[in-house]
């Protein structure tokens, strides 16, 4: 059987080791997928009209011999029905000389193919900037999941090495009345519809006193582990908003456990398993929505105490400037804008260029890239949610 090609998380960490040089030719592929049949027959079709876009392209500067290298692990994709079976929104694909890395996106992208010096990394900078990102952690006693979703759409993460279950996490600790009171297993809680929403309910317990806190005890230090995880893989790379979905009687013991800055207050008190997908969804999304409106309300009135400061910038120009020179603490970019050109990082200017040329990005990610280079933060905000309306909103350090 084919090994399936291992997916990766786009973190903000993960776009920024791209802006790093790589030796070219840098191959970006982005297109939209679909998550269900009959619509998603015809994504590996797309996907290989592409990959031939790309071989002729890289056939009109390099030897033979280094595209077919290149090219070859495209193939083995473009041939994988397992999986093209098994799609979100979006999917992106960057590769270089010994390296070729795999996105499924919970966002659709444009269709593109682009073979440059340099990646091409508007799409993955569009998913992990933009502020209605968030995690979710679904836990009762003996099992956890996380999912990653926005306002339109939640996806379960399957990361390495998680702790799904206590017996993962904690393995030959487990103490002797939790195999006992476990084994004692009751039924899950039933999804509105009849159908069962999950597996691994919370089992019945009868244990008293000492056997209680045993058990208890395995539960806090199952607890712990979720945690350290969670905020070490997830919620540090990521510093997106993380809701927890879980019975009302576990909301106290792991908020005393966890150390997640990240962590919403209040999340979701019902056993995730009684939850359909679409409910689950709504309703962690009922819990970020004040904390993303809080958010982009607090970035707009920062950037306009910063401007009468003369401590920020809306024109492009300005901002290109600033950004260049390692000003720029905070850029605000309008989801839906675009600007045809390019930043000179000589000068500190922006020049004019044509879009359709597939090695050019618009001046507006130019502009993205270089401030996570500098170390600024980058938001990606809805267009009636912008200060400006040049498609960016510079907040400068000095």
């Amino acid at each position: 059987m084919k090994k399936q090609p291992r997916t990766k998380q786009p973190t903000t960490d993960v776009v920024l080791g791209y802006l790093a040089g790589t030796e070219p030719p840098c191959v970006s592929l982005y297109q939209p997928t679909h998550r269900s049949n009959p619509d998603n027959l015809q994504d590996s079709i797309r996907f290989k009209n592409l990959v031939r876009d790309i071989e002729n392209s890289l056939k009109e500067k390099y030897p033979t011999r280094e595209v077919r290298e290149l090219i070859a692990a495209f193939r083995d994709l473009q041939d994988d029905y397992q999986f093209w079976t098994h799609q979100l929104d979006g999917l992106a694909v960057l590769a270089s000389a010994g390296r070729f890395d795999v996105f499924r996106l919970p966002r659709a992208v444009p269709e593109l193919a682009v073979v440059a010096d340099s990646f091409h990394l508007k799409p993955l900078l569009r998913h992990t900037q933009s502020a209605d990102r968030y995690h979710v952690l679904c836990l009762d006693r003996h099992k956890a999941r996380l999912y990653e979703g926005n306002r339109y759409s939640l996806d379960e993460l399957h990361p390495d090495d998680f702790p799904a279950t206590i017996e993962l996490a904690l393995g030959d600790e487990l103490t002797e009345q939790y195999l006992s009171v476990g084994a004692q297993g009751a039924g899950a809680p039933r999804a509105a519809g009849g159908g069962v929403a999950g597996s691994g309910a919370a089992p019945s317990v009868h244990a008293h006193g000492d056997k209680t806190d045993e058990v208890d005890i395995d539960r806090d230090r199952y607890f712990r582990a979720v945690d350290r995880f969670v905020l070490t893989y997830l919620s540090n790379p990521a510093r997106v908003p993380l809701v927890l979905v879980a019975p009302t009687e576990y909301h106290a013991p792991f908020r005393a456990v966890s150390k997640n800055p990240h962590l919403l207050a209040g999340g979701v008190s019902k056993h995730p398993n009684a939850l359909t997908p679409a409910a689950l969804r709504e309703s962690a999304w009922e819990s970020v929505l004040p904390r993303y409106q809080e958010r982009l309300a607090g970035l707009a009135d920062d950037f306009r105490v910063a401007a009468s400061r003369q401590l920020a910038a809306g024109k492009p120009d300005e901002v290109a400037a600033a950004a260049i020179a390692g000003r720029v603490g905070t850029l605000l970019v309008d989801a839906d804008r675009e600007l045809p050109g390019r930043v000179d990082r000589a000068t500190g200017t922006i020049q004019a260029a044509d879009l359709s040329n597939p090695e050019v990005d618009d001046a507006i990610d130019d502009l993205a890239e270089e401030v996570l280079r500098m170390g600024g933060q980058v938001v990606v905000v809805p267009g009636d949610q912008m200060p400006t309306d040049t498609g960016v909103a510079a907040i400068f350090r000095y």
